[in-house]
């Protein structure tokens, strides 16, 4: 078998595992999700209790925060020297960006950086930069919130540590020290590949890529506008946890939650529920559909939300949720259309070095 052959095999066999890892982890967590709970069940509790209106304003503060995510990234762009672009550009590149995640993990990502780059003309390596750097700063916020979570709901994370399962795993986890050690290891051999195999084409690669990785993150402590970056970051993450917050009013099970003593109006009962979602996305899933599911399931049950509810009260929101991504991705179409041809591109020549194709950039690097 010639090296042609074995290098198609290779990328073929790479873009399957890409679409078919993530499917598999949503059907296998969703067989699970629904063998716990009775499907009719949750369909009643949905059609007995649900207050459709509510999820209306969820809707409306998804919307806004990703329009808020366009602008902060367009202050991040400008920082690396993208030219100043319409708002509405800015936004719409994470409304298409958020519909394509539905479909597979990270495509929206690149389907953005490559959009921006070719409508732009500029270099695709400067816009891949920037978004690490937002989803860098995405990590920050969401460690920021763990520990908050974990200073003001310590009894429920306590419980949860204690008397779950996937609890006291992670526990275990968290204070065996053999994990830590290994974890050290492996960073350390990583490191020493990196530095001294850095001839290597592989690891040249490796090494570009975690430049432009921190390459974007660094410019935001050095961009003009940082602080209006802050702001615009409070204001998304504001708007993510409220829409589980005014997700909790649309439910009689949830919305009790506001009346639990100690609970400060839901706040805090609504913040863990926000954090284990937030935590769960890390999973590779269609738009986080089964682990989001299953995180938010397992946080409502800390107050004592049955399975059937919480199975109820995710789906629902995930729903709406999806539903609100896929008129964003069409508006986002629309616009891209009149825009093309009412600003149209003065070289239709791609930038410098977005060869980067989509097909590309979802398989795994040689």
């Amino acid at each position: 078998m010639n090296s042609a052959v074995k290098e198609d095999i290779r990328r073929y066999a790479g873009k399957s595992l890409s679409y078919l890892v993530p499917l598999a982890v949503t059907v296998i967590l969703l067989v699970w999700l629904f063998h716990k709970v009775n499907f009719r069940d949750v369909v009643r509790t949905v059609k007995e209790g649900c207050d459709w209106w509510w999820l209306l304003v969820m809707m409306g503060l998804t919307t806004l925060s990703h329009a808020i995510r366009g602008i902060r990234w367009g202050i991040q762009l400008r920082a690396a020297g993208v030219p100043r672009m319409p708002v509405m550009r800015e936004c719409v590149s994470i409304f298409g960006a958020y519909a394509l995640n539905l479909v597979l993990p990270r495509l929206g990502e690149v389907w953005r950086c490559v959009y921006i780059s070719r409508r732009e003309k500029v270099s695709l390596s400067t816009v891949v930069g920037t978004d690490f750097g937002d989803r860098g700063s995405d990590l920050v916020v969401v460690l920021a919130l763990f520990l908050l979570a974990v200073a003001v709901a310590k009894s429920a994370m306590d419980d949860f540590l204690i008397h779950y399962a996937l609890g006291r795993d992670i526990r275990h986890l968290v204070m065996d020290p053999w994990v830590w050690c290994s974890l050290v290891a492996v960073v350390s051999a990583i490191w020493s590949i990196c530095h001294f195999c850095r001839r290597f084409r592989f690891v040249e690669k490796v090494n570009d890529s975690l430049y432009r990785m921190w390459k974007g993150f660094a410019v935001l402590f050095t961009m003009k506008g940082r602080w209006a970056y802050v702001f615009l970051t409070l204001g998304i993450w504001t708007c993510y946890y409220l829409q589980t917050y005014v997700t909790f009013q649309a439910f009689p099970f949830t919305r009790a939650l506001t009346d639990l003593p100690g609970s400060y109006w839901g706040l805090i009962p609504g913040l863990v529920v926000f954090v284990f979602g937030a935590f769960s996305m890390a999973v590779p899933s269609n738009g986080g559909l089964g682990p989001w599911n299953v995180a938010v399931m397992y946080a409502l049950s800390l107050y004592g939300i049955s399975d059937t509810q919480g199975a109820a009260f995710s789906m629902v929101m995930w729903s709406s949720q999806a539903f609100g991504l896929v008129l964003e991705g069409i508006f986002s179409a629309i616009y891209i259309s009149w825009d093309n041809k009412h600003n149209p591109y003065i070289n239709p020549a791609a930038a410098p070095d977005t060869e980067y194709s989509v097909t590309a950039a979802v398989s795994p690097q040689p």
